[in-house]
């Protein structure tokens, strides 16, 4: 909405975008998925806003794992595949629980996130066009998240929990996202060196 930047118009400027902003959580998604990220391409534009910073952006991530990746990221495009939108984490966010925002997909099968459903071959030998899924939901005991993360903060600072994500992942997922930004901006590959 247009509020969003008129509260904050350091939104509308150059390290203000979605990359920025909202991809540095879906890096560190992704990271914890799929492994450590190598390299990354990606093309931004502005036209629907006309900010000096990107609205939108498609990306394609290199993973150490030989896993390839793609995301498209925008904070103008109307759909219901945005991971406010699926995870039901925040309630202030309508939710969609029957879309999706990840969709993993692998030789034997696939798993949509964050529903979970899970689409795997019967046997190794079916993984064919001519076959079809076999289809299973992942079971998982949805709890509000956000409650849980500030209970988790707290026994953290009281000493009776040590920290789940480490100041090196807020580091990692900032390199990435820098990466993805600078591959914007010059239209290149970026390359990661792990740390």
């Amino acid at each position: 909405p247009d509020h969003y930047f008129a509260d904050a118009p350091w939104r509308r400027e150059r390290g203000g975008g979605p990359i920025l902003i909202n991809m540095i959580h879906e890096v560190h998604n992704l990271r914890m998925v799929c492994g450590e990220i190598v390299a990354a391409q990606a093309l931004a534009s502005h036209a629907v806003r006309g900010f000096a910073v990107e609205d939108t952006v498609s990306i394609n991530l290199r993973f150490a794992s030989g896993v390839l990746g793609s995301f498209l990221l925008s904070d103008t495009a109307a759909s219901a595949r945005s991971w406010e939108q699926t995870s039901q984490e925040n309630k202030a966010y309508p939710s969609h629980a029957d879309e999706d925002c990840y969709v993993v997909s692998g030789t034997n099968g696939s798993l949509a996130v964050p529903s979970m459903r899970l689409k795997t071959y019967a046997r190794p030998e079916d993984r064919s066009w001519w076959k079809p899924f076999e289809t299973s939901v992942v079971a998982m005991v949805r709890d509000d998240p956000l409650r849980l993360q500030l209970a988790h903060f707290c026994a953290v600072i009281r000493g009776k929990a040590q920290p789940l994500v480490s100041a090196r992942d807020g580091l990692a997922n900032l390199r990435v996202t820098e990466a993805i930004a600078a591959a914007a901006a010059r239209g290149d590959t970026v390359s990661l060196t792990p740390t």
